[in-house]
């Protein structure tokens, strides 16, 4: 059952609604070639499917990757384009 992240790493929730958004769905272990499989429960949760793309978005925190996120490759397109797309209509005045 997913649980609220309670620790304070570099990515652990604020407060308000923004604390209600980070859960731990599962846990995973990496075999030796370095691969792992997302459970089929968040797989059908986040909607991914076979072939699907992912970005891996990380953060560090003294100089070490602290969290690591999964970003649907369309989704983080998205993303990207609602923060850039402003800076480049002011670029191109």
């Amino acid at each position: 059952m997913p649980r609220k992240i309670k620790d304070k790493s570099c990515c652990a929730p604020g407060t308000g609604a923004a604390s209600a958004c980070c859960l731990v769905e599962a846990m995973v272990s990496v075999d030796e070639r370095g691969q792992m499989v997302l459970p089929k429960e968040v797989r059908e949760k986040a909607g991914i499917n076979s072939g699907d793309k992912l970005a891996i978005v990380s953060w560090e925190q003294n100089g070490k990757v602290c969290c690591i996120s999964l970003i649907k490759a369309g989704e983080f397109a998205d993303m990207v384009k609602g923060l850039l797309g402003p800076m480049m209509k002011e670029i191109t005045k």
